[in-house]
């Protein structure tokens, strides 16, 4: 009997630890790797000037070691441009936050926008409505009538009849146009501009820091050259949808592997002394961004692709030739 009731307690132990064990390992696996949240309620939709709060935590920072910010992407809802762009740091409980106003030159449809979260490999996605708003026309002023003369007689003296004029209203000053987050102000268009935490994500990892003199460089190049024209504006927009879709994975890994690292500098060494030459030029017109644009594309074409190829054949062909 002595043997049979410790063995009853045994058992009875271990299933409670089995079942806290199964709990616990439920409860951990309900949560997602990475959270994405905004800050109004689902089904209340955005519009121009209400601030948008994306928020939410990482499960497992495993690149504690290595602080990695989360890249923070918004999709309008065509899915065909990037309104918004942030890289965000943790905080000391492994949860972030970033903040933005809604609206812009860039937020042209209304519907459903899309936020991708990406922390390493670790990648989180939500959405919102956002409704486009329409300005209301101003009234047009009501007509003015013409002054009245109003003549009293007077039996004695006949005094001169008194113009009675109505003040024209004074015209109300033209609404200034309202910027979104990412654009500002420049005679009176909104413009493109660098987003916070914004740029280029490959150089700042290769040279560490966002202050680097190559990254200050790219930075005065694409804000002093390229954006000052349509075109440019145009080319960056378009650029940009290409580049941030692989940026965050090649800057990752750079940050990680210090011989890639490295390689990554000499990369962009020819790169960079082509985009100088646009620093002794005047571009003023969108022809001239045009052909200069042009014209470094095919250098680089030229330095990255035709060189090393015409060098390859030429070493194959004097190998050849030995032989």
């Amino acid at each position: 009997m002595r043997i049979l009731g410790i063995s009853s307690i045994f058992l009875l132990t271990a299933c409670i630890l089995s079942f806290s064990l199964t709990g616990a390992v439920n409860a951990q696996s309900a949560q997602v790797p990475l959270s994405v949240e905004t800050n109004l309620p689902e089904g209340v939709g955005y519009s121009d000037g209400i601030e948008l709060i994306i928020s939410g935590e990482v499960r497992d920072s495993s690149l504690a070691k290595n602080p990695t910010p989360i890249i923070l992407r918004i999709i309008s809802a065509d899915g065909s441009t990037i309104v918004g762009l942030a890289q965000v740091n943790l905080d000391s409980n492994n949860s972030y936050s970033y903040s933005l106003t809604a609206g812009g030159p860039l937020w042209k449809v209304s519907g459903d926008y899309t936020i991708k979260a990406q922390y390493g490999a670790q990648k989180g996605e939500a959405t919102f409505v956002y409704n486009l708003s329409t300005p209301e026309p101003t009234p047009e002023p009501e007509p003015v009538p013409d002054p009245v003369v109003v003549e009293e007689p007077v039996a004695v003296v006949v005094e001169e009849p008194v113009a009675v004029v109505v003040a024209e209203p004074e015209p109300e000053p033209e609404p200034e146009p309202m910027c979104g987050e990412g654009t500002m102000l420049k005679d009176g268009k909104c413009v493109a501009a660098e987003e916070k935490g914004g740029g280029c994500l490959i150089a700042t990892a290769a040279y560490g820091s966002e202050m680097a003199p190559q990254v200050q460089f790219l930075r005065e190049i694409r804000d002093g050259k390229i954006m000052a024209t349509e075109s440019g504006t145009a080319f960056m927009t378009g650029f940009n949808q290409f580049y941030y879709s692989f940026s965050p994975a090649v800057a990752d890994y750079e940050r990680e592997n210090p011989m890639f690292k490295e390689a990554v500098k000499v990369t962009l060494t020819p790169l960079l002394t082509s985009l100088a030459i646009l620093n002794y030029v005047d571009i003023d017109t969108e022809q001239e961004m045009l052909g200069y644009g042009i014209g470094v594309i095919l250098l680089n074409i030229g330095m990255y692709f035709v060189a090393p190829a015409v060098l390859t054949i030429s070493v194959k062909k004097r190998l050849f030739l030995k032989k």
